[in-house]
Protein backbone atom coordinates (compact mmCIF):
# COMPACT_ATOMS: atom_id res chain seq x y z
CA UNK A 1 0.00 0.00 0.00
CA UNK A 2 1.49 3.35 -1.01
CA UNK A 3 1.45 6.49 1.11
CA UNK A 4 -1.54 8.06 -0.71
CA UNK A 5 -3.62 4.90 -0.28
CA UNK A 6 -2.66 4.76 3.42
CA UNK A 7 -3.83 8.37 3.91
CA UNK A 8 -7.17 7.63 2.25
CA UNK A 9 -7.65 4.54 4.44
CA UNK A 10 -6.96 6.55 7.60
CA UNK A 11 -9.52 9.13 6.57
CA UNK A 12 -12.10 6.46 5.89
CA UNK A 13 -11.50 4.84 9.29
CA UNK A 14 -11.75 8.26 10.96
CA UNK A 15 -15.05 8.97 9.19
CA UNK A 16 -16.42 5.63 10.34
CA UNK A 17 -15.43 6.37 13.95
CA UNK A 18 -17.21 9.74 13.87
CA UNK A 19 -20.84 8.68 13.86
CA UNK A 20 -22.91 11.81 13.42
CA UNK A 21 -26.20 11.62 15.29
CA UNK A 22 -28.96 14.13 14.54
CA UNK A 23 -31.15 15.40 17.37
CA UNK A 24 -34.06 17.78 17.70
CA UNK A 25 -33.80 20.53 20.28
CA UNK A 26 -36.67 21.78 22.46
CA UNK A 27 -35.66 25.08 24.08
CA UNK A 28 -37.71 26.46 26.96
CA UNK A 29 -38.18 30.16 27.67
CA UNK A 30 -37.21 31.99 30.81
CA UNK A 31 -35.87 35.49 30.14
CA UNK A 32 -32.28 35.96 31.25
CA UNK A 33 -32.23 32.33 32.36
CA UNK A 34 -32.02 31.56 28.65
CA UNK A 35 -28.28 32.14 29.05
CA UNK A 36 -28.20 28.60 30.47
CA UNK A 37 -29.42 27.30 27.08
CA UNK A 38 -26.78 29.49 25.41
CA UNK A 39 -24.15 27.51 27.32
CA UNK A 40 -25.77 24.21 26.37
CA UNK A 41 -25.84 25.16 22.69
CA UNK A 42 -22.26 26.41 22.82
CA UNK A 43 -21.04 23.04 24.11
CA UNK A 44 -23.13 20.98 21.68
CA UNK A 45 -21.85 23.05 18.76
CA UNK A 46 -18.30 22.00 19.65
CA UNK A 47 -19.16 18.37 18.92
CA UNK A 48 -19.06 17.39 15.24
CA UNK A 49 -20.93 14.19 16.14
CA UNK A 50 -24.04 16.21 17.08
CA UNK A 51 -26.24 17.50 14.27
CA UNK A 52 -29.41 19.55 14.64
CA UNK A 53 -32.45 18.49 12.65
CA UNK A 54 -35.13 20.79 14.09
CA UNK A 55 -35.41 23.32 16.90
CA UNK A 56 -38.71 24.02 18.64
CA UNK A 57 -38.45 26.99 20.95
CA UNK A 58 -40.35 29.54 22.97
CA UNK A 59 -39.54 33.00 24.36
CA UNK A 60 -35.82 33.18 25.28
CA UNK A 61 -35.50 29.78 23.63
CA UNK A 62 -36.85 31.29 20.41
CA UNK A 63 -34.20 33.99 20.54
CA UNK A 64 -31.44 31.41 21.04
CA UNK A 65 -32.90 29.35 18.18
CA UNK A 66 -32.90 32.10 15.53
CA UNK A 67 -29.48 33.42 16.54
CA UNK A 68 -27.98 29.91 16.49
CA UNK A 69 -29.60 28.98 13.18
CA UNK A 70 -28.50 32.19 11.50
CA UNK A 71 -24.95 31.71 12.77
CA UNK A 72 -24.88 28.12 11.48
CA UNK A 73 -25.98 29.19 8.01
CA UNK A 74 -23.46 32.04 7.81
CA UNK A 75 -20.41 30.55 9.50
CA UNK A 76 -20.99 26.95 10.50
CA UNK A 77 -20.58 25.80 14.09
CA UNK A 78 -18.05 28.45 15.04
CA UNK A 79 -20.23 31.08 13.42
CA UNK A 80 -23.18 29.96 15.56
CA UNK A 81 -21.10 30.03 18.75
CA UNK A 82 -19.83 33.53 17.96
CA UNK A 83 -23.32 34.77 17.06
CA UNK A 84 -24.77 33.53 20.35
CA UNK A 85 -22.02 35.17 22.40
CA UNK A 86 -22.37 38.48 20.56
CA UNK A 87 -26.14 38.42 20.99
CA UNK A 88 -26.00 37.91 24.76
CA UNK A 89 -23.30 40.57 25.04
CA UNK A 90 -25.59 43.02 23.27
CA UNK A 91 -28.48 42.08 25.56
CA UNK A 92 -26.30 42.79 28.58
CA UNK A 93 -25.12 46.12 27.17
CA UNK A 94 -28.69 47.15 26.39
CA UNK A 95 -29.70 46.27 29.95
CA UNK A 96 -27.15 48.74 31.32
CA UNK A 97 -29.38 51.53 30.01
CA UNK A 98 -32.38 50.20 31.91
CA UNK A 99 -33.28 51.59 35.36
CA UNK A 100 -34.09 48.03 36.45
CA UNK A 101 -30.83 47.01 38.09
CA UNK A 102 -30.02 44.84 41.13
CA UNK A 103 -29.81 46.95 44.26
CA UNK A 104 -26.96 46.83 46.76
CA UNK A 105 -29.06 44.50 48.92
CA UNK A 106 -29.79 42.23 45.94
CA UNK A 107 -26.09 41.95 45.19
CA UNK A 108 -25.31 41.38 48.85
CA UNK A 109 -27.86 38.58 49.06
CA UNK A 110 -26.25 36.87 46.07
CA UNK A 111 -29.57 35.55 44.77
CA UNK A 112 -29.25 37.31 41.39
CA UNK A 113 -32.72 38.74 41.91
CA UNK A 114 -34.24 42.21 41.79
CA UNK A 115 -36.47 41.88 44.81
CA UNK A 116 -35.20 45.10 46.44
CA UNK A 117 -34.53 47.06 43.25
CA UNK A 118 -36.61 50.29 43.48
CA UNK A 119 -37.22 50.40 39.71
CA UNK A 120 -38.32 46.75 39.62
CA UNK A 121 -40.65 47.19 42.59
CA UNK A 122 -42.18 50.26 40.96
CA UNK A 123 -42.65 48.39 37.67
CA UNK A 124 -44.19 45.43 39.47
CA UNK A 125 -46.64 47.71 41.27
CA UNK A 126 -47.58 49.65 38.13
CA UNK A 127 -48.22 46.53 36.06
CA UNK A 128 -50.85 45.47 38.60
CA UNK A 129 -52.97 48.55 37.90
CA UNK A 130 -52.02 49.71 34.40
CA UNK A 131 -51.58 47.88 31.10
CA UNK A 132 -48.62 48.17 28.70
CA UNK A 133 -50.92 50.14 26.40
CA UNK A 134 -50.88 52.82 29.11
CA UNK A 135 -47.38 52.35 30.52
CA UNK A 136 -45.65 51.77 27.19
CA UNK A 137 -47.85 53.56 24.61
CA UNK A 138 -45.11 53.57 21.94
CA UNK A 139 -44.55 49.83 22.54
CA UNK A 140 -40.79 50.19 22.89
CA UNK A 141 -38.99 46.86 23.09
CA UNK A 142 -35.16 46.92 23.23
CA UNK A 143 -35.05 43.32 22.00
CA UNK A 144 -36.20 44.45 18.54
CA UNK A 145 -33.08 46.53 17.96
CA UNK A 146 -30.76 43.71 19.04
CA UNK A 147 -32.57 41.19 16.82
CA UNK A 148 -32.37 43.45 13.79
CA UNK A 149 -28.64 43.90 14.36
CA UNK A 150 -27.79 40.22 14.88
CA UNK A 151 -30.22 38.07 12.86
CA UNK A 152 -30.67 37.90 9.08
CA UNK A 153 -34.33 36.90 8.92
CA UNK A 154 -34.38 36.81 5.13
CA UNK A 155 -31.63 34.19 5.29
CA UNK A 156 -33.67 32.14 7.77
CA UNK A 157 -36.73 32.31 5.52
CA UNK A 158 -34.76 30.94 2.56
CA UNK A 159 -32.78 28.26 4.37
CA UNK A 160 -33.85 24.79 5.51
CA UNK A 161 -30.51 23.89 7.07
CA UNK A 162 -32.19 23.81 10.47
CA UNK A 163 -35.96 23.51 10.76
CA UNK A 164 -37.31 26.20 13.11
CA UNK A 165 -40.59 26.07 15.04
CA UNK A 166 -41.28 29.10 17.26
CA UNK A 167 -44.36 29.10 19.48
CA UNK A 168 -46.63 32.01 20.39
CA UNK A 169 -50.04 32.17 22.08
CA UNK A 170 -52.96 33.58 20.09
CA UNK A 171 -54.54 36.11 22.46
CA UNK A 172 -58.07 35.86 21.05
CA UNK A 173 -58.36 32.11 20.41
CA UNK A 174 -56.11 30.92 23.23
CA UNK A 175 -54.50 28.46 20.80
CA UNK A 176 -50.85 27.88 20.10
CA UNK A 177 -49.38 29.20 16.84
CA UNK A 178 -46.19 27.60 15.58
CA UNK A 179 -44.19 29.71 13.11
CA UNK A 180 -41.82 27.95 10.70
CA UNK A 181 -38.78 29.00 8.66
CA UNK A 182 -40.66 30.68 5.82
CA UNK A 183 -42.48 32.89 8.35
CA UNK A 184 -39.45 34.08 10.32
CA UNK A 185 -39.32 37.78 11.18
CA UNK A 186 -38.44 39.99 14.16
CA UNK A 187 -42.18 40.21 14.92
CA UNK A 188 -42.42 36.42 15.24
CA UNK A 189 -39.65 36.36 17.85
CA UNK A 190 -41.20 39.33 19.67
CA UNK A 191 -44.54 37.47 19.69
CA UNK A 192 -42.93 34.39 21.20
CA UNK A 193 -41.30 36.53 23.92
CA UNK A 194 -44.20 38.93 24.57
CA UNK A 195 -44.82 39.29 28.31
CA UNK A 196 -48.40 40.63 28.43
CA UNK A 197 -47.88 42.75 31.55
CA UNK A 198 -44.94 44.60 29.98
CA UNK A 199 -45.46 44.64 26.20
CA UNK A 200 -48.45 45.10 23.93
CA UNK A 201 -49.65 42.01 22.06
CA UNK A 202 -47.73 41.54 18.81
CA UNK A 203 -49.83 41.75 15.64
CA UNK A 204 -49.03 39.31 12.83
CA UNK A 205 -51.43 38.84 9.89
CA UNK A 206 -54.26 40.56 11.78
CA UNK A 207 -53.91 38.24 14.79
CA UNK A 208 -52.41 39.12 18.17
CA UNK A 209 -49.91 37.08 20.16
CA UNK A 210 -48.42 36.76 23.63
CA UNK A 211 -45.55 34.70 24.99
CA UNK A 212 -45.61 31.14 23.65
CA UNK A 213 -44.89 29.70 27.09
CA UNK A 214 -48.57 29.76 28.00
CA UNK A 215 -49.44 27.11 25.40
CA UNK A 216 -46.15 25.49 24.43
CA UNK A 217 -42.92 25.75 26.37
CA UNK A 218 -41.79 24.45 23.99
CA UNK A 219 -44.08 22.54 21.63
CA UNK A 220 -42.91 18.99 20.86
CA UNK A 221 -45.43 18.02 18.19
CA UNK A 222 -43.72 19.93 15.31
CA UNK A 223 -40.52 17.98 16.00
CA UNK A 224 -42.45 14.71 15.87
CA UNK A 225 -44.46 15.46 12.74
CA UNK A 226 -42.04 17.60 10.70
CA UNK A 227 -38.60 16.17 11.47
CA UNK A 228 -36.93 12.89 10.54
CA UNK A 229 -35.02 12.13 13.72
CA UNK A 230 -36.90 10.61 16.67
CA UNK A 231 -34.57 11.99 19.38
CA UNK A 232 -35.62 15.16 21.20
CA UNK A 233 -33.33 16.93 23.68
CA UNK A 234 -35.33 19.20 26.01
CA UNK A 235 -33.27 22.05 27.48
CA UNK A 236 -35.09 22.85 30.70
CA UNK A 237 -35.14 26.34 32.19
CA UNK A 238 -38.06 26.08 34.61
CA UNK A 239 -37.77 23.50 37.42
CA UNK A 240 -40.53 20.90 37.30
CA UNK A 241 -40.43 19.90 40.96
CA UNK A 242 -39.47 21.57 44.23
CA UNK A 243 -38.75 19.86 47.54
CA UNK A 244 -40.38 22.56 49.69
CA UNK A 245 -43.69 24.40 49.75
CA UNK A 246 -43.41 28.14 48.91
CA UNK A 247 -44.28 30.42 51.82
CA UNK A 248 -43.65 34.03 50.80
CA UNK A 249 -45.66 35.94 48.20
CA UNK A 250 -42.66 36.03 45.85
CA UNK A 251 -42.07 32.29 46.25
CA UNK A 252 -45.72 31.49 45.60
CA UNK A 253 -45.81 33.65 42.46
CA UNK A 254 -42.58 32.09 41.23
CA UNK A 255 -43.93 28.57 41.72
CA UNK A 256 -47.20 29.43 39.94
CA UNK A 257 -45.15 30.66 36.97
CA UNK A 258 -43.07 27.48 36.93
CA UNK A 259 -46.12 25.22 37.01
CA UNK A 260 -47.90 27.27 34.34
CA UNK A 261 -44.94 27.32 31.98
CA UNK A 262 -44.26 23.59 32.39
CA UNK A 263 -47.86 22.40 32.09
CA UNK A 264 -48.06 22.27 28.28
CA UNK A 265 -44.76 20.40 28.02
CA UNK A 266 -45.85 17.83 30.58
CA UNK A 267 -49.13 17.24 28.75
CA UNK A 268 -47.28 16.63 25.51
CA UNK A 269 -44.82 14.27 27.14
CA UNK A 270 -47.72 12.24 28.53
CA UNK A 271 -49.13 11.94 25.01
CA UNK A 272 -45.70 10.94 23.68
CA UNK A 273 -45.33 8.23 26.32
CA UNK A 274 -48.81 6.89 25.52
CA UNK A 275 -47.91 6.76 21.82
CA UNK A 276 -44.60 5.05 22.62
CA UNK A 277 -46.42 2.31 24.53
CA UNK A 278 -48.82 1.74 21.64
CA UNK A 279 -45.92 1.41 19.19
CA UNK A 280 -44.01 -0.88 21.55
CA UNK A 281 -47.03 -3.13 21.95
CA UNK A 282 -47.53 -3.32 18.20
CA UNK A 283 -50.93 -1.63 18.34
CA UNK A 284 -50.00 1.08 15.82
CA UNK A 285 -49.99 -0.19 12.26
CA UNK A 286 -49.22 3.08 10.48
CA UNK A 287 -45.53 3.03 9.43
CA UNK A 288 -45.24 6.83 9.75
CA UNK A 289 -45.84 6.60 13.51
CA UNK A 290 -42.62 5.90 15.39
CA UNK A 291 -41.36 5.90 18.94
CA UNK A 292 -39.99 9.17 20.27
CA UNK A 293 -36.83 9.11 22.36
CA UNK A 294 -36.56 11.89 24.96
CA UNK A 295 -33.46 13.36 26.55
CA UNK A 296 -33.02 16.32 28.88
CA UNK A 297 -30.39 18.84 29.90
CA UNK A 298 -31.31 20.69 33.08
CA UNK A 299 -29.88 22.39 36.16
CA UNK A 300 -32.85 22.28 38.51
CA UNK A 301 -30.61 22.40 41.57
CA UNK A 302 -29.43 25.84 40.39
CA UNK A 303 -32.68 27.18 38.93
CA UNK A 304 -34.62 26.39 42.11
CA UNK A 305 -32.61 29.08 43.90
CA UNK A 306 -33.37 31.76 41.31
CA UNK A 307 -36.57 33.74 41.70
CA UNK A 308 -38.81 34.97 38.90
CA UNK A 309 -37.37 38.50 39.18
CA UNK A 310 -33.91 37.24 38.19
CA UNK A 311 -35.30 36.49 34.72
CA UNK A 312 -35.12 40.26 34.13
CA UNK A 313 -31.54 40.52 35.37
CA UNK A 314 -29.22 40.75 32.35
CA UNK A 315 -26.06 41.51 34.36
CA UNK A 316 -23.15 40.09 32.35
CA UNK A 317 -21.66 38.22 35.30
CA UNK A 318 -25.01 36.52 35.92
CA UNK A 319 -25.42 35.61 32.25
CA UNK A 320 -21.93 34.15 31.99
CA UNK A 321 -22.42 32.17 35.20
CA UNK A 322 -25.54 30.57 33.69
CA UNK A 323 -23.65 30.03 30.44
CA UNK A 324 -20.89 28.19 32.29
CA UNK A 325 -23.42 26.01 34.10
CA UNK A 326 -25.08 25.24 30.76
CA UNK A 327 -21.78 24.15 29.24
CA UNK A 328 -21.02 21.88 32.19
CA UNK A 329 -24.46 20.27 32.06
CA UNK A 330 -24.21 19.75 28.29
CA UNK A 331 -20.75 18.25 28.73
CA UNK A 332 -22.12 15.78 31.28
CA UNK A 333 -25.01 14.92 28.92
CA UNK A 334 -22.62 14.29 26.04
CA UNK A 335 -20.52 12.01 28.22
CA UNK A 336 -23.32 10.06 29.89
CA UNK A 337 -26.36 10.20 27.61
CA UNK A 338 -25.32 10.99 24.05
CA UNK A 339 -24.37 7.33 23.40
CA UNK A 340 -28.08 6.49 23.93
CA UNK A 341 -29.22 8.80 21.12
CA UNK A 342 -30.73 6.71 18.35
CA UNK A 343 -31.22 3.79 20.73
CA UNK A 344 -33.43 4.75 23.68
CA UNK A 345 -34.53 7.63 25.89
CA UNK A 346 -31.89 8.70 28.39
CA UNK A 347 -34.40 9.88 31.01
CA UNK A 348 -37.04 8.07 33.02
CA UNK A 349 -40.12 9.65 31.43
CA UNK A 350 -42.45 8.07 33.96
CA UNK A 351 -40.53 9.42 36.93
CA UNK A 352 -39.80 12.91 35.57
CA UNK A 353 -43.03 13.87 33.83
CA UNK A 354 -45.87 11.52 34.74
Amino acid sequence: MNRAESSVSRKRRSARRLEVKPVNLALQGGGAHGAFAWGVLDRLLEEDAVAFDGISATSAGAVNAVVCACGLIKGGREGARQALREFWQQISRAALLSPIQPSFLDRLAGNRGLETSPAFLLLHMLTQVASPYELNPFNYNPLLTVLEQTVDFELLRRSRQVKLFLSATNVRSGKIRVFENHEMSPEVVLASTCLPFIFQAVEIDEEYYWDGGYMGNPALFPLIYRCETSDIVVVHINPISRPTVPRTAAEILNRINEISFNSSLMREVRAVEFLNRLVEEGRVLTPDIRQVRLHAVEADEVMRHLGAASKLNADWNFLTDLYTIGRKKADAWLRDDFPKVGIKSSIDIQDRYL
